[in-house]
């Protein structure tokens, strides 16, 4: 979306992004990062990846000298209900990229799994694969729950509608021979399955995530929490079954005093539509793979340092926006 300097002004668009901007008319790209909940792993990265990319009219040259993000691009960072409302949030065109899981992707682009009997989004693009999304099954200490067999009868929250971590969970439990009915189920976003399990209101709660997640590393810490290990035949069943899962493992220091544990996972994805142009994509993946970007990703999250080129394009379940294809070959990474 381009607006001139009136519009972003009347529009009440931040004035730092506007400062030192020359007093002609200058044009601005408008790009949305869709993540998750501020809670989470997706706004924070998000947040970090739209202040590399962005490169506002009048801001100033990287320390280095070099230039910083795009000429002309202001990215934010905006909070949502996860994988599933950002695929549909793409497809519409209200969002001109977000984070979604591997899975999610995967049956939105090909019209299986949850996206049955629905439209397919077949014009969702992947930007790259960033970090694997731990599944982590986090249970109140004292809570008698060491396996997800153990969740039948309790208080389990299998996060909100929309999101991804709810259709995961429910493969999960499958896995298991278990089913939501089986236990008082609750469908809230991780903030708040966490306060409740803090007031012990709530035995356990599913979250997709990269650790440490927030809201989890606050419980580790004020209440006492158990990590509940995702392994077994009916995990490696899972994985088998569906070849957007992995085996992965978070380990004893992703949470104080928590032992870590053996898990399933995802990988997280950024998305576009085909409808964005070539150009521009292809300037966000060069800007995403900017020496200036590794700084940023490596000072300000955990997970920003695994984020890697070497590791974009890792089960990314969707093709790649020809913007991001072309920067990819250039730099040989895919022929």
């Amino acid at each position: 979306m381009r607006i001139n300097r009136r519009t972003a002004l009347l529009g009440g668009f931040g004035t730092a992004a506007l400062a030192g901007m020359p007093a002609r008319a200058q044009d601005i790209t408008f790009f949305r990062i869709g993540t998750g909940a501020t809670a989470g792993t997706y706004f924070p990265i998000g947040g970090l990846i739209a202040n590399a990319i962005s490169n506002p009219p009048g801001s100033r040259a990287c320390a280095d000298g070099g230039s910083c993000g795009v000429p002309g691009l202001v990215a934010t960072s905006v909070a949502s209900n996860g994988s599933v409302a950002n695929a549909n949030g793409i497809a519409a065109g209200t969002m001109q990229s977000g984070f979604v899981q591997s899975d999610v992707a995967y049956w939105a682009y090909h019209g299986t799994g949850i996206y049955e009997g629905r439209p397919k989004a077949d014009g969702l693009r992947a930007i790259a694969s960033l970090y694997p999304e731990s599944f982590q099954l986090v249970a109140r200490k004292g809570a008698g729950i060491k396996s997800v067999a153990d969740l039948k009868g309790k208080r389990v929250s299998l996060d909100e509608p929309g999101s991804g971590t709810l259709v995961d969970a429910r493969l999960i439990l499958a896995a298991y021979g278990l089913t939501e009915k089986e236990m008082k189920a609750e469908y809230l976003k991780t903030q708040q399955a966490a306060d409740k399990l803090k007031d012990g209101q709530l035995d356990a709660f599913f979250s997709v995530s990269g650790w440490p997640n927030g809201a989890i590393s606050e419980l580790a810490v004020t209440t006492g929490i158990d990590l509940v290990p995702i392994t077994g035949p009916e995990a490696e069943g899972l994985v088998k079954k569906y070849g957007f899962f992995a085996n992965d493992e978070i380990p004893d220091d992703a949470y104080k005093n928590v032992a870590g544990v053996k898990t399933v996972s995802v990988n997280a994805l950024w998305a576009t539509s085909v409808k964005q142009p070539e150009a521009l994509i292809y300037a966000i993946t060069a800007a995403l793979w900017n020496p200036n970007t590794r700084k940023l990703l490596d000072s300000g999250h955990s997970k920003g340092k695994i984020i890697r080129i070497e590791t974009s394009q890792q089960a990314l379940g969707i093709p790649l926006h020809p913007g991001a294809e072309k920067f990819y070959k250039e730099k040989g990474l895919i022929k």
